[in-house]
């Protein structure tokens, strides 16, 4: 009751001074920032002291990603055959090397090889390096901690539903595979629930082939011989490049949607990839975001460890992030903020962040950043406040 008082005292109060004053009481230690769409700041409240961004770092990959690879960028999974009929997939850091696009690519697959049996599938994964890891990232079963790889299906995690030692997928579009019944009945709990297949690199690779496998069986093929990994020979050329079906600026809506950490790094990964050469490294990305960042005055506002905000380690200004949202303000349709606005949230354990783009009655479109310690709610209420008062 007491929240919406304040709003009507806000719609009714003729100046924005009145919201910054507020703001300020609703959450006076949070960092809050309001500049309108001419750069004048209507509510700065410590607005150069460095926060922990969370997920709101998204906004600053996506950003880089635009900037370094284009909306139309699209991953590519590449596949080579042998005269022995061995089938080997050279992974390209796909995001989205999920279910549905295993569905289309195994026909494509089996077009330009034939439906003859392959004696066996080789997966290279070098296209990132062997002891990669991502700050943040710990060795647990949560979906969010999935280990990120050159070569993935379903975001390197299993989606199944359990019963005593039952499992089965639990999703019609995804077949169950040996692997994923034994890690799941290792670390699943009962019921459905997704799982990230930890971060033993040998593990997701082993599952990535089992799930192909079964799509080139769905589709009309066959498998006949193990799963291995290794390299592509040198002098192969690849019989068929699969490309991504969706354009990387569908990636990035999708990234904003579910804030999935895996994929903010694959794309962070990428970018780095494009423009210094493979592999792909997280030097390379930090290196080739620093230089963007530096190229904006952003170098000393905008601390970047990896892609997704999961490290503690990032730190980021609200006047940085402000910049970055008026640079993003082309695209800020990617955004599917939690109510349905374009703005991006932020929340582990003692930070909660918010930013975005808010439409205001006398200011028009407003950049808008939070950044707090406080409950979920606090962040929405001093951005609907905002909202509403302007």
């Amino acid at each position: 009751m007491r929240f919406w008082v304040l709003a009507i005292w806000l719609l009714c109060s003729p100046a924005w001074a009145g919201v910054r004053e507020m703001v300020a009481a609703m959450a006076p230690s949070a960092t809050v920032l309001v500049v309108d769409e001419q750069g004048h700041e209507l509510i700065a409240q410590n607005a150069d002291v460095p926060f922990v961004p969370a997920s709101v770092t998204k906004i600053v990959t996506a950003w880089l990603a635009l900037e370094t690879l284009g909306p139309d960028y699209r991953f590519t999974t590449r596949f080579y055959l042998d005269a022995s009929r061995v089938l080997y997939v050279r992974g390209g850091g796909d995001p989205y090397l999920i279910s549905e696009e295993l569905a289309v690519l195994a026909p494509n697959l089996l077009a330009a090889t034939g439906k003859a049996p392959f004696t066996g599938i080789v997966l290279d994964a070098s296209y990132y390096p062997a002891d990669l890891r991502i700050p943040g990232i710990e060795d647990d079963g949560n979906a969010y901690d999935a280990l990120n790889s050159a070569l993935a299906v379903n975001f390197n995690t299993v989606f199944a539903r359990r019963r005593g030692d039952e499992v089965r997928s639990a999703e019609p579009q995804t077949p169950i595979t040996p692997l994923a019944i034994t890690e799941f009945r290792a670390r699943g709990p009962q019921g459905a629930g997704r799982i990230s297949l930890t971060q033993n690199p040998a593990v997701s690779l082993e599952y990535a082939g089992e799930l192909l496998a079964a799509f080139v069986v769905r589709a009309g093929g066959l498998v006949n011989g193990p799963i291995t990994t290794g390299a592509v020979p040198p002098g192969l050329e690849p019989v068929y490049v699969h490309k991504q079906s969706r354009p990387l600026s569908q990636v990035l809506t999708g990234l904003m949607e579910s804030s999935n950490n895996y994929t903010a790094n694959q794309i962070f990964l990428e970018i780095g990839a494009a423009k210094l050469g493979p592999p792909a490294s997280l030097a390379k990305s930090t290196q080739v975001a620093d230089a963007a960042l530096a190229a904006q005055g952003l170098d000393g506002d905008i601390h970047m460890q990896e892609g997704s905000g999961i490290s503690r380690d990032a730190r980021f200004t609200a006047r940085g992030l402000a910049k970055v949202l008026s640079l993003f303000a082309a695209h800020a349709d990617l955004l599917r903020g939690h109510d349905g606005g374009l703005d991006k949230t932020g929340t582990m354990s003692g930070v909660r962040t918010l930013a975005g783009y808010a439409d205001t009655r006398t200011h028009g479109r407003v950049l808008f950043v939070f950044a707090g310690t406080s409950n979920d709610e606090m962040r929405f209420r001093v951005f609907r406040a905002v909202e509403s008062g302007l």
